[in-house]
Order: C-alpha cells, then structure tokens, then sequence
C-alpha cells in the first residue's frame, strides 16, 4: 500500500514535475536543508558547529587508503540527492550524515519530549531487537552495507557482541570513501574490522562468510534493479541459516500515507528513488531470490523492519 504521492498517481506525478523544473528544484532543495538544519538545532543538535569542527580534521590520508581505485560508481549513485549536488561523493555530505542521522530519529517521535540522543538509541535498539529476537543461532560475522558514517555498524556491532557472548567480527561496507573515511576516524577504539569501499551489487567478499547481512535505511536510496542485484548479492554472501535484515521507511505507516504535502514534495525533491522504493515489494524480491521471508514489523511509526533467512 504506497503512500499516495509516491508512483505514478496524479499527485506524485505533479510533485514530479516540479521537481524537474530547475529554478523550482533550486529552491526546494535549499528549503529541505534550511527545514532539517533549523530544527536539528532548535533540538541541540549542533549541526554547522559539528561541520566546522570535521573541516579540521585532515581525513584525506584515511580516505587515501580506503580508497578502492577499481571501484566504479553507478549512474543511480551520480545523481543529486540529500540536497547534495554530488550526492555522498563529497565531503560535506560525510559531515553532515551524523547530524542528520540524529535529526531524523528525533522526527519519528515528535510528540515526545525527547532528547536527540534518547531518540537515537531508541531507533537503533527497535531494530536490534527485532533482529534479536528473530536470529536463534550464534552470530560471528556482520555485514552492514551502506554503512554511511558507521553510526549503524557500531550501534549493530556492539549490541551483537553484548549479546552473543562470543567474539563478533563486524564489516562497513560503503561506496562513498569520503562517508568511510569519516567512520574509520570515529572508530576510536577499532570495533569494526574492516570499512571497505566497494558497491553494495559487488562487494567482492567471499562466498557465504557472513551470518548476518543488514541494510539499514539505504533500499530508499536504490532504483528498483539495484535493489534486487544487492538482495542476489546478500544472497551469495551469507552463510545457510543466515540472515539479512532491512530497516527503511515503511509505506504502509500512517505517519508516510499522511505527510503533508510541503513535507512529501521537499522529500522527494532530496530522494530521487522515493517512487521506486515505495512501489517495489521487497517481500516478494526476498522470496523469489530464494529467502525464507520471515517477518516485517513496523520497528517505529515511520520505520518497517524486515527479516528474511537463507534456508
């Protein structure tokens, strides 16, 4: 059940249009950043003071060396998107991720008095629990795809080797090195293994080595076709018993069948996808790749997690 402005319908076709249209597109993406940058701040989110505080930090060393040359970078990932010209291939996009992050969780509840980092560990904990409760064997090897700026991987990470009471071998995989050089330099402590730059479709990561595979909020970020080469590509990569785990934007929620329109239109205006996403099954995707579909929970009011086994 997609929300009424995604797809083809009149309405998502209209926002469509405007989208297209430069000197309108312009002004909406100004107003999606102004909109996130203001009440992430009025919540203590120190957003630009967070900025100026990276622009210090020489990462080009760390980003040299996680730097994948043979790496190509799909058409779908070259577009505009989060209201970046260069989408994640810039630096300013990897500054701006974790702010952002913070900002979003904080709009899931907003009739709450809660602070960014309550609603942060709130929104991360919904999902780990869920994967919790659904994966009955040992965990020993996580992949996170998509990693962005590793907020999720080591959220995912430490939760599993808190639980597990075994060592847990966890991999950030992005193909943004500007988001990964980022991650590597707050991974004080080196919990991750290993951030690798690399395409979600092609990891390049040996047949069936990992136990859990989790997408967490990317698949809205994906046209269609990528979707389902990344999905074969899990496929390939977990081990038999194994498990992935999805959580993204639910379209069956309330919250996302009722956004106002000044909402939905500056979000489509940063998510080029969000037609896509809303109007591909991922249950059926999971199914047909071979995946015994699990379950989907509505994680949150806004977010549907998804999981699915490798028999």
């Amino acid at each position: 059940m997609k929300p009424d402005w995604a797809g083809q319908d009149w309405l998502s076709r209209c926002v469509n249009v405007l989208i297209q249209t430069k000197p309108i597109y312009a002004v909406m993406k100004h107003q999606a950043r102004q909109v996130l940058i203001t009440t992430a701040e009025r919540h203590g989110i120190p957003w630009r003071q967070t900025v100026q505080t990276w622009k210090q930090v020489d990462l080009q060393p760390i980003m040299a060396k996680l730097t994948n040359p043979a790496v190509t970078y799909p058409s779908y990932y070259q577009v505009p998107f989060h209201a970046y010209p260069e989408g994640n291939l810039c630096w300013l996009a990897a500054f701006e991720a974790e702010a952002a992050t913070h900002a979003m969780a904080l709009r899931i509840w907003p009739q709450e008095n809660l602070t960014w980092q309550v609603a942060q560990d709130r929104l991360r904990s919904s999902f780990h629990q869920i994967l919790g409760e659904a994966i009955t064997q040992p965990v020993h090897d996580i992949l996170d795809l998509g990693c962005s700026v590793g907020l999720s991987t080591l959220s995912l990470h430490r939760y599993f080797a808190q639980t597990q009471g075994h060592s847990v071998r966890t991999v950030g995989l992005d193909l943004s090195p500007y988001m990964l050089a980022v991650a590597q330099h707050r991974d004080v402590n080196q919990d991750v293994a290993a951030w690798r730059h690399a395409q979600a479709e092609d990891t390049g990561l040996p047949d069936a080595s990992f136990d859990l595979v989790t997408l967490q909020f990317l698949v809205h970020e994906l046209p269609g076709q990528a979707t389902t080469k990344i999905l074969q590509e899990v496929w390939r990569l977990l081990r038999p018993g194994g498990h992935i785990g999805i959580v993204d934007n639910n379209p069956k929620s309330p919250v996302i069948q009722n956004l106002p329109p000044v909402l939905f239109t500056l979000m489509k205006s940063t998510e080029p996808w969000s037609d896509e996403y809303y109007t591909f099954d991922l249950e059926e995707a999971l199914t047909k790749i071979g995946f015994a579909y699990l379950q989907t929970v509505a994680s949150d009011p806004r977010h549907r997690t998804l999981v699915a086994r490798k028999p």
